[in-house]
C-alpha cells in the first residue's frame, strides 16, 4: 500500500507557506513598519528646527509649518496603515494555519480522533490559534517595531545630548523590570478574576438543577455563602487589578519628569565639563523632552508583547503537537471494485491492552445475510469499525471481495459499503442532503429512489419544500429518522450493509416498518446486524461472538 506524500507539518512552516503565497501583503507589512518607526522620529527634529530658528530671530515660514503639521499627519497615517496590515497580515496566517489543521483534521486515523477530547480538539481550532494570530498583531512584529522605536530614539538622543542617553540607559532597564513585574502580577490576577467568575457562573446552574435538594435540606444559608465566597475572590481579583492598573501611570509620569527635570538642571549648571555632555540649545531640549515621552510607551508595550509571545508559543506548540500527529494512509486508486465475499481473517484487535477479538474469523458470502449475536463489550460493533476501516487489526486481515478494507479508497467507501446506525446523524443542511451527503456521485434521483425503498418517501413530499425542506430536530419522529438512515445508507447502492442495533429504541409497530424498509434495502446485498435479539423475519443466519477472556 502506498502512502500519501509527507506534508512538513508544523505551525512555523505552514505560516511560511502563506507568507510566501502573501508576499506583496508580507513586503507591505514590513516596510510600514519601518516607515512607521522612521516617521515616528521626524517630528520632533522639525520641531526642534523651527525653535532654534525662532530664538536665532528668524520668522517661522509658511513652509516651516506644513512640514512639521505633515509630518505629524504621516506619522499618524503610517501608524493607522502599520495596525491595519499587521491584522489583515495577522488574520492571512490564521486562515491559513486554520485550513491547515482543517485539511489535517481529515486526515487523522479514526484511532487518533476517538481517543482526544473533542473539546480540546475545539480549541486548537479557536483559542490556539488566536493567540498565533495575537503572536502578530500584537507580538513579534510589534515588539520588533518597538525595539527599533527605542534604539532610533537611544541614537538620536545620544547624538543630540550624551548625557541624557547615559542616563536613559542606567533608568530604561530598571522601568523595564518594573513593567514586567507589573504585567505579571495584572495577569495573575486577571487569571484569578476569570477563575472566580468561571466559579460563579458554574454555580448559578448547579444550584437551579439541585434547587429541590436544597430546599428540602434547608441549605439556602451554605448555597450562599458559596456563591459570596465566589464573588468575595472575583472582587479581590479586580481591586489586585485595579490596582497595579493605578501605580502603573503615575510611575510612568513621575519617571518621564524626572529624567526630564534632571536634564534641564544640568543642562543649565554652567559647568563646562556638565555642558559637555549635557549642553543643547533651546530647540534641542523640547526635541529630546519629546522623545523622552516617547521612548517610555513602547517600552511598556514590549513587555505585553513578550507576554504575548510567551502566551502564544504555548499555543505554537500545542498546535505543533496537533499537526505531528501520523497521518492515515490514502490508498492508490483501483481497477477491482471491493465487491464479494465479506472475510475477518485471525483478527486480533484491543483499545489499548485489553483485546477485545483475539484470533477472530468469519466469513460472510457476497448476498449473505448474517446477525451478530453476544453480550455487551463482545466485539460486535468493533467487527463493523474494522469493516469501516475506522480501525487497523493488530493482527490478520479484513476484506471485500479479496480488497483490504485499507486499501479501499474514500471515494469508492460509500458504494462498497454502507451503515445505519442506532441513532441518526443529522448534518446541516436540507433532506436532500440527509441523503446524499453532498456527495456529487448522488443524484436527486437517486435519492429519492433510496428514500422510497426506506419508505420514507411519502413523509418527506408532504414537508413544505419536499427535498429542499431544511431538516430541524422535530421534522421526523423516532423510526421515520431511522427510515432517513436506511435512505442515506442505500443511495450509492453499497454492496455491503451493516445495520447496528437500528431497532433497539423503537416501538413495535415502529420497528415493523423499520424491519419491513430493511427487508427491501437489503435485498441482493450482503448484509450484517449487530444485535442483543435476532431479527429471524430478516431471515440468515447467525454468528455469536463471544467475550474475550484475558
Amino acid at each position: 500500500m502506498k502512502n500519501r506524500v509527507k506534508r512538513k507539518n508544523g505551525v512555523f512552516e505552514a505560516l511560511r507557506m502563506a507568507a510566501a503565497a502573501h508576499r506583496l501583503l508580507t513586503a507591505g507589512t514590513i516596510l510600514c513598519v519601518a516607515a512607521s518607526v522612521l516617521a515616528s522620529l521626524v517630528p520632533p527634529l522639525l520641531l526642534a528646527g523651527i525653535i532654534d530658528r525662532l530664538t536665532a530671530g528668524i520668522p517661522l515660514t509658511f513652509l516651516a509649518a506644513l512640514l512639521y503639521f505633515g509630518s505629524l499627519a504621516l506619522e499618524g497615517a503610517l501608524s493607522s496603515a502599520q495596525e491595519s496590515l499587521l491584522v489583515l497580515f495577522g488574520q492571512k496566517m490564521t486562515h491559513a494555519l486554520r485550513s491547515e489543521m482543517s485539511q489535517k483534521l481529515t486526515l487523522l486515523p479514526a484511532s487518533t480522533l476517538v481517543d482526544q477530547n473533542p473539546g480540546e480538539v475545539a480549541a486548537r481550532f479557536s483559542g490556539d490559534v488566536d493567540t498565533v494570530e495575537a503572536l502578530f498583531t500584537s507580538g513579534i512584529i510589534s515588539m520588533a517595531a518597538d525595539a527599533c522605536r527605542i534604539v532610533s530614539i537611544l541614537v538620536v538622543i545620544a547624538v543630540k545630548n550624551t548625557g541624557l542617553a547615559l542616563i536613559l540607559l542606567l533608568v530604561l532597564p530598571l522601568f523595564a523590570v518594573f513593567t514586567r513585574v507589573v504585567q505579571k502580577r495584572m495577569l495573575a490576577a486577571q487569571l484569578d478574576n476569570r477563575r472566580a467568575v468561571a466559579a460563579v457562573s458554574g454555580q448559578v446552574p448547579e444550584t437551579l438543577h439541585n434547587i429541590r435538594t436544597i430546599r428540602a435540606l434547608g441549605l439556602e444559608s451554605y448555597m450562599e455563602r458559596r456563591y459570596d465566597h465566589c464573588i468575595g475572590d472575583s472582587y479581590a481579583a479586580m481591586e489586585r487589578t485595579n490596582f497595579y492598573d493605578a501605580i502603573y501611570s503615575p510611575v510612568v509620569l513621575v519617571l518621564n519628569a524626572a529624567v526630564v527635570g534632571i536634564m534641564m538642571l544640568l543642562s543649565a549648571s554652567g559647568n563646562a565639563t556638565v555642558l559637555t555632555f549635557f549642553g543643547m540649545s533651546v530647540g534641542t531640549s523640547v526635541a529630546v523632552i519629546n522623545y523622552i515621552s516617547r521612548i517610555f510607551a513602547p517600552i511598556e508595550s514590549l513587555g505585553m508583547e513578550i507576554q504575548t509571545i510567551q502566551s502564544a508559543m504555548a499555543g505554537v506548540k500545542r498546535i505543533d503537537a496537533f499537526l505531528s500527529q501520523p497521518e492515515r494512509a490514502i490508498p492508490p486508486e483501483r481497477k477491482d471494485a471491493a465487491r464479494g465475499d465479506v472475510e475477518l481473517c485471525h483478527v486480533t484487535f484491543g483499545y489499548g491492552e485489553k483485546h477485545v477479538l483475539n484470533d477472530f474469523s468469519m466469513t460472510v458470502k457476497q448476498g449473505e445475510q448474517v446477525t451478530l449475536v453476544g453480550r455487551t463489550g463482545a466485539g460486535k460493533s468493533t467487527v463493523f469499525k474494522l469493516l469501516l476501516g475506522l480501525y487497523r487489526p493488530e493482527a490478520g486481515r479484513v476484506t471485500i471481495g479479496g480488497v483490504d478494507v485499507a486499501n479501499i479508497t474514500d471515494r469508492e467507501r460509500r458504494t462498497c459499503i454502507g451503515c445505519v446506525e442506532q441513532h441518526f446523524s443529522r448534518v446541516p443542511g436540507t433532506v436532500l442532503e440527509q441523503i446524499t451527503l453532498n456527495d456529487p456521485a448522488i443524484t436527486r434521483e437517486m435519492a429519492r429512489e433510496a428514500a422510497k425503498l426506506a419508505g420514507i418517501d411519502a413523509a418527506i413530499q408532504t414537508l413544505p419544500e419536499g427535498y429542499d425542506t431544511v431538516c430541524t430536530d422535530g421534522m421526523f419522529s423516532q423510526g421515520e429518522w431511522q427510515l432517513l438512515s436506511i435512505a442515506r445508507a442505500a443511495a450509492a447502492d453499497p454492496a455491503v450493509l451493516l445495520l447496528d442495533e437500528i431497532t433497539a429504541n423503537l416501538d413495535a409497530e415502529t420497528e415493523a416498518r423499520v424491519l419491513e424498509a430493511l427487508r427491501r434495502a437489503s435485498a441482493g446485498r450482503t448484509v450484517l446486524s449487530v444485535s442483543h435479539r435476532i431479527y429471524e423475519n430478516l431471515g440468515g443466519r447467525t454468528v455469536e461472538i463471544k467475550t474475550q477472556v484475558q
